[in-house]
């Protein structure tokens, strides 16, 4: 993989800084939370996000470091209050951490709570050090198994024991990790309650995610689809779940599991969606604002500032495209065709 070659810009946008969410949709649900992805490229090949062999976007369509920071400081202006970077694959964009030190102005004066990523783990021992400093204190690690063949298998070719040597290197710098992991119905299902108590007993919490229908790929996603409530019944028959009101921001719904002492995430866009409490919307690396990760709404935010558009005609476009916010998604697992054409790895997580 070759990253980005980016060289660092400074920038600092002047829109008006709001004390409370300013950016309210149709249905009275005030947008907090933005994600945006600095990538659409990956080390990794996750046979449900993307296909073996991708095509990746051209560098001129990728956003530079400097319009990245113009865009999301510019939602922080707008009251955004928490800022999560992804990818693809985040660490692999060069000049990432120059990125993260530069957001991390709006931690320093109050303006965000809180700054975190979202990463398949690969590059975190290297770079956890640094994330810590510049004031990341919570990430999210993507680990859908803890055996070695398998995790080769579903990463086509990823090194499990590198991804825990990066937990390890982001708890010893500080920081909090949770985990989150693809509930995938012939892959890892029988091995979940073993993955939740090994992320349990390192102190982390844990996150179950139901595939989406996002991209082409080259697996059948009606054939791996697991309903997490028919998990949870299972984990039931042999744990105490309890459940517990805690959010950290996004649409997972906790349990406490009793034996193990720690907290269960369960995220399901099929089976439960979540799209009444939504406050998320998303920045892909091509300047593209979708307000809701299952349909096809697109506000081209690029063409906006590359255009040469004020702060004011930017934050103009923002909250256009958030009054069209839709109420939900309509998810749906089909064999035919997926849900929304674009892949995970270009929308940003």
């Amino acid at each position: 993989m070759t990253p980005y070659d980016d060289s660092p810009a400074q920038a600092v946008s002047t829109a008006p800084r709001t004390t409370g969410p300013s950016l309210i949709d149709g249905f009275g649900r005030a947008v907090t939370y933005l994600r945006v992805s600095v990538t659409d490229r990956c080390d990794l090949r996750c046979v449900y996000c993307m296909a073996e062999h991708m095509t990746f976007l051209p560098k001129a369509e990728v956003l530079t470091l400097e319009e990245l920071d113009r865009l999301a400081s510019t939602f922080v202006g707008l009251g955004v209050r928490k800022l999560r970077l992804t990818g693809g694959e985040p660490l692999v964009r060069k000049g990432f951490i120059d990125l993260v030190a530069r957001l991390s102005r709006h931690l320093s004066s109050g303006a965000l709570d809180e700054l975190t990523l979202t990463t398949n783990g690969s590059q975190l021992e290297r770079y956890a050090s640094d994330l810590a400093r510049h004031g990341v204190k919570r990430i999210n690690v993507s680990l859908d198994t803890l055996k070695p063949a398998l995790f080769r298998a579903l990463t086509r070719g990823g090194d499990v024991t590198r991804v825990i040597a990066g937990i390890d290197a982001a708890q010893a710098a500080g920081m909090t990790v949770k985990i989150n992991a693809v509930a995938l119905k012939h892959d890892n299902a029988g091995e979940i309650p073993a993955l939740i108590q090994w992320a349990h007993g390192r102190g982390c919490d844990i996150t179950l995610i139901e595939t989406m229908p996002l991209g082409e790929v080259d697996q059948d996603r009606t054939d791996q689809f697991l309903s997490l409530q028919d998990v949870r019944r299972d984990l039931s028959s042999f744990w105490t779940l309890t459940d517990i009101p805690d959010s950290t921001g996004g649409p997972a719904r906790y349990v406490h599991v009793a034996e193990t002492g720690g907290r269960l995430g369960l995220i399901t866009p099929l089976s439960n969606h979540f799209c009444d409490t939504c406050n998320r919307v998303r920045l892909t690396c091509t300047g593209t604002l979708h307000t809701c990760l299952g349909r096809d709404d697109a506000s081209d935010l690029r063409a906006v500032i590359r255009r040469g558009a004020s702060d004011a005609e930017l934050v103009d476009a923002i909250h256009l495209a958030i009054g069209a916010k839709p109420k939900g998604h309509d998810f749906q697992i089909a064999a035919a065709q997926p849900a929304v054409a674009r892949h995970m790895s270009t929308t940003g997580g």
